[in-house]
């Protein structure tokens, strides 16, 4: 179990700490909804979450390997819902991985993505297209 706290600040900002490390985060609303946007927002630190798990799940299974995935980028686009209620309805992600991982290694970490823990906790309804590109 992992206990994570959060103090609200006023302004629609908190701060957030990973009770284990002390490591603290600061959130802030979005512009769009009130906010200043001068931090992530909370819907922010989920698509910061799935590529950050997609990114260590495919390190975790490259190190089995014995392929170095070091330089691996990844971006992710979160859209929210146009209509009541607020929610994210899509996490498209691009992956720019090793030119060279051989061939027929990729397709097993391309799969690690979907496994993901994170991944997998989202709702179906969120599009979590994820597009490969085998070019760093």
């Amino acid at each position: 179990m992992v206990e994570i706290t959060a103090t609200y600040k006023g302004n629609l900002r908190t701060v957030a700490k990973h009770t284990e490390s002390g490591v603290e985060l600061i959130t802030d609303a979005p512009v769009d909804n009130h906010g200043k946007g001068e931090s992530f927002s909370p819907t922010d630190l989920c698509a910061t979450a799935l590529i950050s798990c997609m990114a260590t799940i495919m390190g975790i299974k490259a190190d089995k390997l014995g392929i170095d995935l070091t330089g691996m980028t990844m971006r992710v686009e979160k859209h929210m819902s146009s209509s009541p209620p607020r929610r994210i309805v899509a996490l498209p992600v691009e992956v720019h991985a090793p030119a060279s991982v051989p061939l027929e290694k990729r397709a097993s970490l391309e799969q690690c993505c979907r496994a993901c823990p994170v991944f997998q906790s989202l709702h179906p309804a969120i599009d979590k297209t994820i597009r490969f590109h085998w070019d760093v």
